[in-house]
């Protein structure tokens, strides 16, 4: 059994993989693999572990002829073919719940960094530009008694939720189903999006991408949201408009916002770079010691168990 890998995952995955017996070859180039590069390599593989930056569509399926599994190594799946996969015959798998907390707590992490200016203070800092404390120096927003919300409440947003909660947030949300847990919990309600939009002081987005969702945060929906409210994005970039959210951040129409993920990822709109209420990551969500060794570990597990015939982990539903 032989599979293939498009990029270096933490060994955590690796070692169970070879150690049950399959053998594993890994793309270790400083660049993303090229499409034709990917295509030669997944011709006589068993399973493959692709990134969420792989697109793996008909041609890539078609080429993995003896593929009986995609293993992605994220939670999202948007980068594949689902539907056709299953027509060939190839299960596909992703790596759901062992990102969650790493994920919330980026989140947060970016809540905070808007709310409290801190990368500008911080090269405030830098500058040596600090001659003192100042009474009106930098001044942001208390979380407390704010309203959160939650678009999307899965498993990172009503962990994300929790984290907002335990500021004394109040937690509105956005989703297509009741969740109970922040109902009873957290005394949390079920809103529209446009009353989530209109009434929430802090926007998290924990979204899939599909159909529906695909620019769901369009200029009409943005121009809901009011000035003093920021707007955090750790799901995908394209569920957002944001060339009107970047002209609403210049205009200062709102507080600030925090990005983890791009309408063009990798590429990164340069009109963000110039902007101070701006917070931008390079895509972070699960970048913790613990969080990437789990999806390394769940992604082989699906392989190993698939190879040997027996039910994935976790399956992709569709």
């Amino acid at each position: 059994m032989k599979i293939f890998i498009t990029k270096e995952i933490p060994e955590a995955g690796i070692h169970y993989l070879r150690k049950s017996g399959i053998s594993v070859e890994v793309y270790k180039g400083s660049k993303p693999i090229t499409k034709k590069m990917l295509i030669d390599r997944i011709s006589d593989i068993d399973g493959v572990i692709t990134l969420l930056s792989d697109k793996v569509d008909k041609n890539f399926i078609d080429s993995a002829m003896h593929c009986k599994i995609i293993a992605n190594y994220a939670v999202g799946f948007n980068n594949i073919d689902v539907n056709y996969a299953k027509q060939k015959g190839i299960i596909v798998t992703n790596t759901p719940d062992v990102l969650t907390d790493s994920t919330a707590d980026l989140a947060i992490s970016l809540m905070l960094c808007c709310a409290r200016n801190i990368v500008p203070a911080e090269k405030f800092i830098r500058a040596e530009k600090f001659t003192g404390w100042q009474p009106k120096l930098f001044l942001g927003m208390e979380m407390r008694e704010k309203t959160f919300g939650v678009l999307g409440a899965g498993r990172i947003g009503t962990a994300a939720a929790i984290r907002a909660h335990s500021f004394g947030m109040k937690i509105i949300y956005y989703s297509n189903h009741h969740n109970l847990y922040l109902d009873s919990k957290l005394n949390g309600e079920k809103v529209s999006l446009d009353k989530l939009l209109s009434h929430s002081n802090v926007i998290s987005i924990h979204l899939p991408l599909n159909k529906k969702t695909f620019n769901l945060l369009s200029e009409k929906k943005l121009k809901l949201i009011h000035k003093n409210s920021i707007l955090i994005n750790t799901a995908r970039g394209e569920i957002v408009d944001e060339v009107f959210l970047i002209k609403m951040l210049n205009k200062k129409l709102i507080y600030a916002a925090g990005f983890d993920v791009y309408q063009n990822e990798p590429s990164v709109n340069s009109a963000l770079l110039k902007l101070e209420n701006a917070v931008l990551l390079p895509h972070l969500g699960s970048a913790t010691i613990e969080a990437r060794n789990a999806m390394s570990k769940l992604a082989a597990s699906n392989i190993v168990n698939v190879l040997k015939g027996k039910k994935p982990l976790t399956p992709v539903q569709v």
